[in-house]
């Protein structure tokens, strides 16, 4: 591999291993209310924290921020690098095929069969009856089937059949695309258009639903005001990709890689500034439109400098293989896909265990790694539809 593609690898490993953290940490966030949410009562917040935890960390509060505000995005952009040279390799008929077999069926299984597994603890602590049954009859009960991590699959399928839609007009799509990539050789004017993009993608909806609402049917979910923003980051990965990623914005002795100090000062003072509108939000009776706007306008610009932070510190320090990475490097799909049963298994066997906090998030992230990685590892052996794992295939290819 390329030593962009060898820093895009490890940075799509890492992206694996920080969503594992967040939920290992999110039973532990300071901000969390004094007791466990009720399995039945709306808005069933325990879709966002399932096992809250009387030990806190406001440190947790901190991390999880800031992993929200750009992490998926940066998924999103990763996932669009690889489309356009996989549509130009197979044909659209092909790779819909294929991303059909590795998104579309481990999202079923993992929504199916693992999400009611992964709640079961959710609704244990609160139940007057904690038998299987009785949890059963709730879950049916629910208004959405709960989708947990794995929604990011259903939308990238989506966003999926869309690049093989727009591949199909051929020529022009082509110049679109390479259009799009090409503007990596400028950076600032990559940078701009971007962040301006994403500004009239995420900022009405922002306006309209709020910043933090989710739409559930059935078993898809996604936040109202994100989808568009989703998109505009997947098709300027889809461009990048289409121009090479040897060239242009990620280009090993390019404009980013040289300015990675610069990236991460701006990914920082940007969280600042967001969480210092979050502060003017929450503060009074209700923010004012102004606020409103500039609490989505520090969202666009802390998402946009934390994805470019990352691409910078991988491309500038992170273009070889790195042995630490290697054995997760066939099995960070796999690890996507179930580490959530595990992670919230763990949490709620820790509840009312008497140890510091930081120790019991410890004990839950490398509890989820290791066990994750030895299911994926026994899965592998198995004849599944679309399972691989992840080599580097599934969610980035």
């Amino acid at each position: 591999m390329s030593t962009p593609v060898l820093a895009l690898n490890n940075l799509r490993i890492a992206i694996i291993i920080m969503v594992v953290a967040v939920h290992a940490v999110m039973a532990y966030l300071g901000s969390s209310p004094a007791s466990s949410f009720k399995f039945d009562d709306p808005p069933y917040r325990w879709r966002s924290i399932p096992i809250v935890d009387p030990d806190r960390w406001y440190g947790f509060d901190i991390f999880c921020g800031f992993q929200d505000v750009y992490l998926i995005t940066l998924l999103f952009f990763l996932s669009g690098i690889f489309v356009w040279p996989s549509l130009k390799r197979s044909g659209s008929r092909i790779f819909l095929r294929d991303r059909i077999l590795r998104i579309g069926i481990p999202f079923a299984l993992a929504v199916g069969l693992l999400m009611p597994l992964a709640y079961y603890p959710v609704y244990r602590v609160t139940a007057a009856d904690p038998g299987l049954w009785a949890y059963w009859q709730h879950w049916l009960a629910l208004p959405f089937w709960p989708s947990g991590p794995p929604w990011f699959l259903w939308v990238l399928l989506v966003f999926n059949f869309g690049a093989a839609l727009l591949f199909r007009l051929g020529r022009p799509a082509d110049m679109v695309a390479a259009a799009i990539g090409r503007l990596g050789t400028r950076p600032a004017t990559f940078v701009v258009v971007l962040l301006s993009a994403s500004a009239v993608a995420y900022v009405p909806p922002a306006l309209m639903f709020g910043p933090w609402d989710w739409i559930h049917v059935g078993p898809f979910s996604v936040q109202y005001c994100r989808p568009l923003h989703y998109f505009v980051y997947f098709l300027a990965g889809a461009g990048v990709g289409a121009f090479g990623v040897d060239r242009g914005l990620l280009a090993a002795d390019g404009w980013l890689a040289k300015r990675w100090a610069l990236a991460g000062a701006a990914a920082l003072i940007s969280f600042v500034l967001w969480l210092g509108m979050i502060g003017v939000a929450m503060a009074g009776n209700g923010p004012s439109l102004a606020v409103e706007v500039g609490q989505a306008l520090s969202f666009v610009l802390c998402c946009g400098a934390g994805v470019l932070a990352m691409l910078a510190l991988f491309v500038r320090f992170a273009h070889r293989r790195l042995p630490v990475l290697d054995p997760l490097n066939d099995k960070t799909y796999g690890i996507y896909l179930i580490h959530y049963v595990f992670s919230i298994w763990l949490q709620y066997a820790l509840l009312g265990l008497a140890i510091v906090v930081g120790l019991k998030a410890a004990i839950v992230f490398v509890g989820t790694i290791a066990m994750s990685f030895l299911c994926v590892a026994a899965l592998k052996h198995l004849p599944l539809p679309g399972w691989d794992g992840g080599s580097r295939r599934g969610l980035t290819t």
